[in-house]
C-alpha cells in the first residue's frame, strides 16, 4: 500500500485566504467559520505572501495586546512560508513540521498554484482524527451548557 500524499490527506479542499491589509479580526472570523487553523495571506493574483495560524493569533496578537480590529495580517504573518508539493508523502511533510516546529504547510504545485494547506491534524490517522473531532464536539457542548 502506497503512502498518502499531503494533497490526498488535506481535510479542507478550498483555500482559505485574505489580503495583507485584512484585519486579524477578519482572519479569526474566517478561520472560525471554516473550522481551520490557518489563513493564507495572498496578494492578487494568487501570490502567496504569508500565513497566519491560530498560534500566531495567540503569540503575536493576544500576548502583545494588539487590537485585532486594527492590526493587519501583514504585521503578524509568517512571511514566505515553507511550501510543499502536492505529491509529497505525508511522512516527509511531518518530518519538516517536526524539525521546523510548523503545524501548517501550504501546498503549491509546480506552476505556483496554491492548492491548500496541509495541517498536522491531516497527518493523524483517520481514527484519531475522528476521536479529536468527537472530543472537540464534547468540549463545545460542555461550554454551551456550562
Amino acid at each position: 500500500m502506497t503512502e498518502r500524499t499531503v494533497f490526498q490527506s488535506m481535510s479542507h479542499r478550498h483555500v482559505i485566504s485574505l489580503g495583507p491589509q485584512s484585519s486579524v479580526w477578519e482572519a479569526a472570523c474566517v478561520m472560525t467559520k471554516a473550522n481551520c487553523g490557518s489563513v493564507l495571506v495572498i496578494e492578487t493574483p494568487g501570490q502567496l505572501l504569508g500565513i497566519v495560524t491560530e498560534r500566531d493569533l495567540m503569540t503575536r496578537v493576544l500576548a502583545k495586546a494588539l487590537n485585532p480590529e486594527t492590526t493587519h495580517l501583514a504585521e503578524v504573518m509568517t512571511r514566505n512560508p515553507r511550501t510543499v508539493p502536492p505529491q509529497m508523502p505525508v511522512s516527509d511533510a511531518v518530518v519538516i513540521m517536526i524539525e521546523r516546529g510548523f503545524r501548517h504547510l501550504p501546498i503549491v504545485d509546480d506552476t505556483g498554484k496554491i492548492l491548500g494547506v496541509f495541517s498536522v491534524r491531516d497527518a493523524l490517522p483517520r481514527e484519531i482524527g475522528a476521536a479529536v473531532s468527537l472530543a472537540e464536539f464534547h468540549e463545545q457542548v460542555n461550554d454551551a451548557l456550562g
